[in-house]
């Protein structure tokens, strides 16, 4: 049966909103669109944010939500795609998580609800009405899903690591290193 149904329907939707807002949010890094800073000032951002060097952070960042929310809006490679953006909203959840979950008050609950929105889809995969589907589901294969989000947690935990070690140094009042 090749006929789609309200699954396809719902996981299209769901693919089209959160793949659109994380493109847009990538572009705002990478192309200052949408009033975003570009790379040079969502770099020194993300600089001030812990995460250094700030223009490989913010190239990073950018491309993964652009490029992770451009295939998810796609439908194609769902998995890679999810876990991207996933890692990409990690890394923003770390920055928000002292201001405790709600975002009204900073805290991490957005990101959150846009990386376990990404994780929902690399698992359920993009549905009928997909370039994945399209393809015969080349970039979508069963093993792919595991190996990806293991890839982006393995990545994260890198980063998100460094960034708190980093913050941790400069609140114990010990120099930066002037090279990593």
């Amino acid at each position: 049966m090749n006929r789609c149904d309200r699954r396809d329907l719902g996981l299209l939707l769901l693919r089209l909103g959160t793949g659109g807002v994380l493109a847009a949010h990538g572009a705002q890094k990478l192309l200052g669109w949408f009033g975003g800073g570009g790379i040079e000032d969502t770099g020194r951002a993300m600089e001030a944010m812990g995460y250094a060097p700030g223009r490989a952070s913010a190239t990073a960042a950018g491309l993964a939500e652009a490029g992770g929310g451009t295939l998810l809006a796609l439908g194609l490679a769902t998995p890679a795609a999810g876990a991207a953006a996933v890692g990409a909203m990690a890394g923003a959840a770390a920055v928000h998580a002292p201001n405790g979950f709600f975002a009204q008050a900073g805290g991490y609950e957005y990101a959150a609800s846009l990386g376990l929105t990404a994780a929902g889809l690399a698992v359920s995969g993009p549905g009928r009405l997909s370039l994945d589907h399209a393809l015969g589901h080349a970039v979508n294969r069963n093993w792919m899903v595991p190996a990806a989000l293991a890839a982006a947690a393995a990545a994260t935990t890198v980063v998100v690591g460094a960034r708190n070690r980093r913050l941790r140094r400069a609140a114990e009042g010990q120099q930066e290193p002037l090279f990593d």
